[in-house]
């Protein structure tokens, strides 16, 4: 495995910061979508940096980012819009460091989570959304789509609880729901079944 940093291009002018976890012959790659950034988020959040470690034992290659305005990333806070144009990017990116059969998995925690869930582009092979609070961005647009999704829920959830979750993504096609017991938003002493859940989806996927 190799792990390496670059700046990366957004088609509006923004240069996004970014870290690569890439593992030979790799059995799909992932995109890393952090927490909500007016509120610390970052690439190196807690449950972001469990799996950027996590999944390259697991033969995936990760790449990490800072959303536009946070850390070495230019530009401001999009309000979940102007960060959809950063995954896309994330996207491309990847798209081309990786066999073109690879598949592509968006995992995003918190806002990034809903993030991740905004962004449909045909690269995608599933989502795994980790305490999305679906309140930014656009996130029912995964919702109907055919591609899997799995929703990795905390038990304990201090910004939605799982039945709300449950409730409103009732309709939603393809999706499976896992809820991590005893879990708060942050996961504390909880990432490691966040990144098994992670490896799971990837096998499913």
């Amino acid at each position: 495995m190799s792990e390496t940093s670059e700046a990366l291009p957004v088609v509006d002018g923004v240069s996004l910061e970014a870290e690569w976890a890439e593992v030979r012959d790799p059995r799909a790659a992932a995109v890393l979508c952090h927490p909500h950034p007016e509120y610390g988020g970052t690439m190196r959040s807690i449950v972001i940096s469990t799996l950027f470690d996590a999944l390259p034992v697991a033969g995936v290659t990760c790449v990490r980012f800072n959303f536009r305005g946070v850390g070495a990333s230019s530009g401001s806070f999009g309000g979940g819009t102007g960060e959809q144009l950063d995954v896309e990017a994330v996207i491309g990116a990847l798209d081309l460091r990786v066999p073109p059969e690879t598949p592509l998995v968006l995992m995003g925690w918190s806002f990034g989570a809903d993030v991740a869930l905004s962004v449909t582009a045909s690269r995608v092979a599933g989502w795994l959304a980790i305490a999305p609070p679906l309140r930014s961005g656009d996130p029912n647009a995964a919702g109907h789509d055919p591609r899997p999704k799995q929703l990795v829920l905390a038990e304990h959830d201090e910004i939605r609880e799982p039945d709300e979750i449950r409730a409103l993504t009732a309709d939603w096609t393809a999706t499976t729901v896992d809820v991590v017991g005893g879990a708060s938003h942050f996961f504390v002493g909880r990432t490691d079944q966040v990144a098994t859940a992670a490896t799971e989806f990837v096998t499913r996927v």
